[in-house]
């Protein structure tokens, strides 16, 4: 008997320990919804008031996914079409390089802040401070 055919075995005989692992199943969903819109909400913001910050009209962009890569190709001064650089493997990688670096050096911060951008949770402490700081 494979691992699977047991648990739903095991699920049969026990309604309670369904009912328990269904209830886990939707509380960490839940969770994991709650956090990744927070998360969304957070960064949204940040992009606003750095857009702000730089005088860029139209900042509720950063709330909608695509014009928020619009946004941020605006705030770095490049050409519009460089949002199609986003969209290719490994193109976007180099594009996300360059038009960072350009809004740093719009802000008047050290070029070398990029590498923060590319370290999880360091990026997000980073672009609060891009956004919240003087």
């Amino acid at each position: 008997m494979n691992v699977l055919a047991l648990g739903l075995w095991a699920l049969q005989q026990d309604d309670a320990a369904a009912g328990a692992i269904a209830a886990f199943g939707i509380l960490f969903f839940l969770f994991i919804l709650i956090f990744a819109l927070g998360l969304y909400a957070f960064v949204a913001v940040c992009l606003m008031k750095i857009a702000d910050k730089l005088s860029i009209p139209d900042s509720w962009w950063a709330w909608v996914p695509i014009l928020n890569i619009l946004l941020l190709v605006k705030m770095s001064g490049k050409p519009m079409w460089w949002v199609v650089l986003f969209f290719l493997p490994v193109a976007n990688l180099v594009a996300a390089i360059l038009v960072f670096v350009a809004i740093l050096e719009a802000l008047k911060k050290p070029p070398l802040f990029v590498i923060g951008f590319f370290i999880p949770i360091l990026n997000l402490i980073l672009l609060g401070y891009l956004a919240f700081g003087d």
